[in-house]
């Protein structure tokens, strides 16, 4: 691979492949209560982006089989598994309440690691000491929701936080020694590939330890699903989409954990692009151009 992919990471890191365990508190997120809004950012589904975590009304110990379960069938004898709270945002709650979620999932016979996703304006003090303990019984991986560096954009979609919220986020969790991604969405509203790119280019700078990017995906019932029928938003073929991601490689240092380069949303929900739906189309297209 032209860069360092997170099964080459998690495999120098661990011995062996890692799989993610989708999982789901019971949370919401500030612009869905009404902190900083009520609608949710234009992208994210009803789901919270956890359609293909376990529900929050199971124990942590019961979702994590239920999960783990699913990936049997792709995972061999030599591999281990992340528990990853993946809806909505998991640390906007108590913070007992989320010390004893990763308590639990820690003490999973099956568990290697605990992965975190959250918005950095829910990252107060009580919160970090509750990652920073758990971080000293397995590592702990915190995903923050950027998806672009521009203020302009992130107002459109309703994101509730200025990027300089980002910036503090990650100074606090470098800090106490968590390992940091961020999560980038490339062709949303009004961007140019050089908004993208510089979307990366703060995410290299910040700090983190790594990097998600996806396309926008319009899903069913979102705001942006109105946007698209409207003819409102522009979205690239797969190798448009490509080529913008092999700007941002170049952009990218080698030791910064790539953790994807696209991704694929709920198939029930999808409306575009629909090249995404094609999951091995498009790993064999990254395998070719990338590998």
């Amino acid at each position: 691979m032209r860069y360092l992919d997170s099964n080459s990471y998690y495999r120098q890191r661990f011995g062996h492949r890692m799989y993610k365990a989708a999982l789901s508190l019971d949370v919401t997120c500030p612009n869905r209560d009404g902190s900083c809004g009520s609608e949710g950012c234009a992208f994210c589904s009803a789901g919270g982006s956890g359609e293909f975590a376990s529900p929050a009304d199971l124990t942590i110990s019961e979702s994590l089989d239920m999960a783990i379960g699913k990936l049997s069938a792709k995972t061999g004898s030599d591999t281990g598994f992340i528990a990853y709270f993946q809806s909505f945002t998991s640390t906007y709650c108590e913070p007992d309440y989320l010390r004893r979620a990763l308590l639990e999932a820690s003490a999973h016979e099956k568990v290697e690691a605990i992965a975190v996703g959250t918005r950095p304006d829910c990252l107060p003090d009580e919160i970090l000491d509750v990652l920073s303990d758990v971080n000293r019984i397995l590592p702990v991986f915190v995903e923050l929701g950027l998806q672009t560096s521009n203020d302009k954009t992130a107002e459109w979609f309703g994101r509730g936080y200025r990027t300089g919220v980002f910036d503090e986020a990650v100074n606090k969790l470098k800090e106490r020694g968590l390992n940091t991604t961020a999560h980038v969405i490339f062709y949303l509203k009004g961007e140019t590939r050089e908004d993208m790119l510089g979307s990366v280019r703060h995410v290299v700078e910040s700090g983190c330890d790594g990097i998600k990017i996806t396309c926008l995906y319009i899903l069913k019932g979102t705001r942006v699903a109105d946007e698209w029928q409207r003819g409102e938003l522009a979205l690239p073929t797969m190798e448009e989409y490509f080529d913008t991601i092999e700007r941002a490689l170049e952009i990218i240092p080698r030791d910064m954990v790539v953790h994807r380069i696209t991704g694929d949303g709920p198939k029930s929900l999808l409306l575009a692009p629909m090249w995404t739906a094609d999951k091995r189309a498009v790993v064999n297209y990254i395998n070719r151009r990338f590998g």
